[in-house]
């Protein structure tokens, strides 16, 4: 049986992705790095961890965990919507409620409803939704910010559900695996990379500029330390296309010439979404450039 790390513990939203991606047994890891090095050491066949979230942006620790050790690629994608639940000690009501955990993320994206409901209470950061739940099932909380889900692994009890600041907030999350077989293009995909430039004027300029010649557009572009000297960062690039395209294997081969770059996967997105292709920057424009040249060398044409 397939078994596939996530973070955890049981009952966080990243649990509702890995159970939307794929069928095995989940085990659950207390952070996002011991997830991912789960998949390098051989110890689960996959990783589902979070990405980006529409609200708080980026998830650096799997930013992070892409870029260092061990390559691993990206073959799936979930996207969730995220509203949570307030769980609380079974003996306690919503108006005794003193002290309210929850991972950061989650707190920041329920600010305004904590300030209107429980107004009264403390927030305390957790290593995740469901660290919280445990915490307040061990009685060192009143309650906790959670995802749904948790209500299924917790004896607690539901204060409040569909809680949101933001309804439409949605939260990103990959299927990692080693490097080997890629899923096939379907036309509505995603290509990743982590590039590493020189730290000199117009280096990301140069990088997004090779993209751009090729009518290919970007879906996510972040900037992380490469933790070896202040100013020198590596940039995490999100972009519509297969690698198996021929387009953007020219590009994937163009930003390769002019740095370091990881390939972190081609898969197809979560939300359908199909590139809009612009005159003269469709696959079969780079076919058939591609056989002119050929023509040329061989002399056949001029």
């Amino acid at each position: 049986m397939t078994r596939i790390a996530y973070f955890g513990p049981q009952g966080t939203f990243t649990e509702q992705a890995a159970r939307a991606l794929v069928e095995g047994e989940l085990v659950p890891y207390e952070s996002i790095g011991l997830a991912i090095s789960a998949v390098r050491k051989g110890e689960t066949d996959a990783a589902c961890v979070p990405v980006e979230n529409s609200v708080e942006g980026p998830v650096t620790a799997t930013l992070d965990g892409l870029a260092e050790d061990e390559p691993l690629v990206a073959v799936a994608e979930a996207l969730l919507p995220i509203h949570f639940s307030v769980l609380a000690k079974p003996d306690i009501d919503a108006d005794d409620v003193r002290t309210v955990a929850s991972h950061p993320h989650a707190l920041a994206q329920v600010r305004r409803w904590l300030a209107q409901n429980l107004p009264g209470a403390r927030h305390v950061a957790a290593a995740s939704t469901a660290a919280a739940a445990v915490a307040v099932a061990d009685g060192e909380y009143d309650a906790a910010v959670v995802a749904p889900v948790a209500v299924e692994h917790y004896r607690l009890r539901t204060i409040a559900t569909e809680v949101a600041d933001i309804p439409d907030a949605r939260t990103r999350f990959l299927l990692l695996r080693r490097p080997g077989e890629l899923p096939a293009p379907t036309g509505s995909d995603r290509t990743s990379v982590v590039a590493a430039t020189a730290n000199r004027t117009g280096a990301l300029s140069e990088l997004l500029t090779e993209l751009a010649f090729r009518g290919i557009n970007l879906t996510r572009l972040d900037a992380r330390p490469c933790k070896v000297g202040f100013g020198e960062y590596r940039f995490f690039i999100d972009f519509e296309g297969h690698v198996a395209e021929p387009r953007i294997g020219d590009a994937l081969a163009a930003l390769r010439r002019r740095c370091q770059v990881r390939f972190l996967g081609s898969h197809p997105r979560a939300d359908g979404v199909r590139p809009s292709i612009q005159p003269t920057a469709g696959n079969e424009d780079f076919v058939n450039a591609a056989d002119w040249v050929e023509s040329v060398r061989k002399g056949d044409t001029a």
